[in-house]
């Protein structure tokens, strides 16, 4: 089946953003009163907008995608560095490997489950600020954790809290993103999500020094107040798009309903119920193999810099090459790496493993959101990358406790990535008949 990729009317897609600017000027006094109203409108501070071009693919677009970079760099280098914090939250509560990743899970299935509603909101009221609300989430989450006495509250401050936060950052700042290319979205797409990969090679070994030197409570309260800045920083400068949201596209319903995102949803299900499994169990893997601890935790750091080369790698080359085959390729890779760590005996196997899942993980992520757009245009495309998501708050919420389960009962690690590989395996073939599956024709909507 021949794809048609989708092109945007800049000049029609610049006059809906003139004329929704003098509606939102309008709207002022009862949007944007008070401090809040203030922050939410600091580009006439910044004057951005009078120094930058404001149509897509323009100097402004580029500073919009290196806001979602900040953002994805904070918040998944805070959440991918949890592996870093299992050994001593294990020891000081006595808690079993089950109960601690379940942790994990919690912040993992609300950031993905709430994605659409969240996605859902920026589209209709902006990104900014759902970013702000994600700022304090995220801060007072990772703050309240560092004073937890009991373990059980984790599962409301970290799991929830800071899963509330992430969710308010990444799919509105990928919608966002999106709205701001066109001829260029794969790559600006691309460099935006790579700020999850380069926050996983920072915020592992990162934690990984602290929590020697200050306890991982303390490490929690520096990381919630450095947290919440840079994500404070990322809304400051996020806005609105000038393509038209109702420009293309079926509805979100209509889109949920096709073929296509139905093997979208499935194969997404199936390899993140294994996805999270390294995160979490890969450091004690090593540790049991007699690695030591920071270059235990510099295995999440790893799969980091594949996921950059994955996100920024493939996210290019789909603009030269097939992004069908490309988006099978990922997962194809994220099942080859579960059978490379299912053999390994050294570091130097781990460190190929965690390259490999990285490049096929980073990719996959890199490209859903450009898949999305090519079935179903850029109309609602927040609430349709939210809604594709919430397949891996499912997939997450089984992953990581059902390893520890299978690991607390074997009393090995090989069961579990076992059975990792063959859910990434079938993933991979679920989504084979992607390829031949229609892109529905736009349904006419107005305009802004």
């Amino acid at each position: 089946m021949r794809h048609r990729q989708r092109s945007v009317d800049l000049g029609a897609a610049t006059t809906t953003m003139r004329t929704r600017t003098v509606i939102h000027r309008a709207q002022a006094p009862t949007i944007t009163s008070g401090l809040f109203g203030r922050i939410l409108s600091l580009d006439r501070v910044l004057s951005l907008d009078r120094i930058l071009p404001t149509e897509p693919d323009s100097p402004r677009a580029w500073v919009i995608a290196f806001a979602a970079f900040v953002s994805m760099f904070t918040m998944f280098g805070l959440v991918y560095s949890f592996g870093a914090f299992v050994a001593p939250i294990t020891a000081e509560f006595h808690s079993s490997r089950a109960q601690i990743s379940a942790i994990f899970s919690i912040t993992a299935f609300i950031f993905f489950i709430l994605g659409a509603p969240a996605g859902h909101i920026s589209d209709r009221i902006g990104a900014r600020p759902v970013m702000l609300a994600g700022a304090l989430f995220v801060g007072a989450g990772l703050i309240s954790t560092s004073r937890i006495d009991h373990l059980w509250l984790s599962y409301l401050t970290y799991g929830v809290g800071v899963g509330i936060g992430v969710a308010c950052g990444y799919a509105p700042m990928v919608a966002v993103v999106s709205g701001w290319f066109v001829r260029r979205r794969n790559t600006a797409l691309g460099i935006a999500v790579s700020g999850i990969g380069f926050g996983t090679i920072v915020g592992a070994p990162l934690a990984a020094k602290c929590i020697p030197l200050y306890g991982w409570r303390h490490t929690y309260e520096l990381f919630g107040v450095l947290g919440a800045s840079l994500l404070l920083l990322s809304a400051t400068l996020a806005k609105r798009p000038p393509i038209a949201r109702g420009s293309s596209g079926p509805s979100t319903g209509e889109a949920l309903r096709t073929p296509a995102f139905m093997l979208l949803y499935a194969s997404s299900f199936l390899c993140s119920v294994p996805l999270f499994v390294p995160f979490v169990f890969l450091p004690a893997f090593a540790r049991e193999l007699g690695v030591s601890a920071v270059s235990s935790a510099a295995l999440i750091g790893v799969i980091g810099i594949g996921s950059v080369l994955g996100r920024l790698g493939l996210g290019t080359l789909a603009d030269r090459l097939g992004l069908i085959g490309l988006y099978l390729l990922c997962f194809l890779l994220q099942a080859l790496s579960y059978a490379i760590w299912l053999g390994a005996h050294s570091y130097l196997t781990l460190v190929i493993f965690a390259l490999v899942i990285g490049t096929g993980y980073g990719g996959y992520s890199a490209l859903a959101p450009t898949v999305l757009a090519l079935f179903f245009g850029t109309r609602n495309l927040g609430a349709l990358v939210g809604s594709l998501y919430t397949s891996n708050a499912f997939g997450t919420l089984i992953g990581p406790p059902l390893a520890g389960f299978i690991i607390d009962r074997t009393g090995s690690y090989r069961w579990a990535i076992a059975a990792a590989f063959a859910m990434a395996a079938i993933a991979f073939l679920v989504l084979l008949p992607l390829p031949r599956c229609e892109i529905p024709e736009a349904t006419p909507q107005k305009m802004g």
